[in-house]
């Protein structure tokens, strides 16, 4: 079984963690990485690397063609921009022996829209965070951001409505919604093929740098643990996902938006037990995850995110 990761990037954590989970896998097996840079940071903690093109000019007979020809059945999509490419051509692979960590494209198309999102758990009568086009709506202060895709480096937090207006002609596609302080959340878990919640792993965001937590701590608390595994079976989830909230002074949850994908700091989950991408390659030949149980940590866990030099 060789496994593709793309869009490795600087993704070194992942990737170790994808590759233990090979190991773990057993029948041996290859990791290869994807990029549009021959010279990224990643290529040099996989086994194979391919400079890929842009998957919008990649057809997929050609994806096809490189798995074959590599012994690749089973690929996982590292960033946002790839999901729509990979959901969108899920049941083709499939159909050639591929299987790929990704939902379906109704799902994804969703989860990336920050406004349909918003509508839709809305809809569900779960505690999404209001999201409008516009500041037709009164607040003390507000928050903007880029209504696609994930990640909060552009966003605007804070703001008066003349700041928010401002920086709003700074972005593409800019969504606002009312500023709220409190605990900054992120909730990993994993839906297995059945549809079913295989196992739940909240982490408090300690420390975060352009929207991507470099300390984080997880906890325990069933309630959130059970609203999210809730909110990812409504929304079609399958594999790896990750919610993130706020949890205002008086113990309300808003719910900000679901990456249908790994996060960066999603590692800590792993560590604790949620054993995604172990779970995901037993599935991608056929496995049935009922025989392999989530086994949470007893204790938890911190994650410390740092740069170290690697020299050979």
């Amino acid at each position: 079984m060789n496994v593709l990761v793309t869009s490795i990037s600087a993704k070194v954590p992942m990737l170790k963690t994808v590759r233990k989970a090979l190991e773990k896998a057993g029948q041996g097996g290859l990791l290869y990485g994807a990029d549009l840079d021959r010279a990224c940071i990643g290529s040099f903690f996989v086994d194979r690397f391919w400079t890929s093109p842009r998957l919008h000019e990649l057809a997929v007979d050609d994806f096809i063609s490189y798995c074959r020809g590599h012994g690749i059945t089973a690929v996982i999509p590292s960033r946002d921009g790839d999901l729509l490419y990979f959901a969108g051509h899920r049941d083709k692979l499939r159909a050639e022996g591929i299987r790929v960590m990704v939902s379906d494209k109704a799902c994804v198309e969703m989860c990336i829209d920050k406004l349909r999102f918003f509508h839709k758990l809305f809809e569900d009568a779960f505690p999404a965070i209001p999201t409008y086009e516009d500041l037709s709506f009164k607040a003390d202060r507000y928050v903007v951001k880029e209504r696609y895709g994930a990640g909060g480096a552009d966003a605007g937090i804070g703001l008066t409505a003349d700041e928010a207006v401002q920086h709003a002609g700074r972005l593409r596609h800019p969504i606002f919604q009312p500023y709220v302080e409190g605990m900054e959340v992120s909730v990993d878990l994993y839906v297995d093929a059945r549809g079913r919640v295989k196992g739940v792993v909240p982490r408090r965001r300690i420390r975060v740098v352009n929207g991507e937590s470099h300390l984080s701590t997880t906890f325990r608390d069933g309630e959130l643990e059970r609203l999210c595994a809730d909110m990812a079976v409504r929304l079609g989830i399958y594999g790896h996902a990750l919610f993130q909230l706020i949890r205002d002074g008086n113990g309300e949850w808003h719910v900000l938006e679901c990456n249908a994908r790994f996060g960066g700091a999603s590692t800590l989950s792993v560590a604790a037990g949620l054993d995604s991408f172990y779970w995901f390659l037993l599935e991608s030949r056929g496995a049935d995850l009922d025989e392999v149980p989530f086994e949470r940590s007893a204790r938890e866990l911190t994650l410390i995110r740092h740069a170290e030099d690697r020299i050979q």
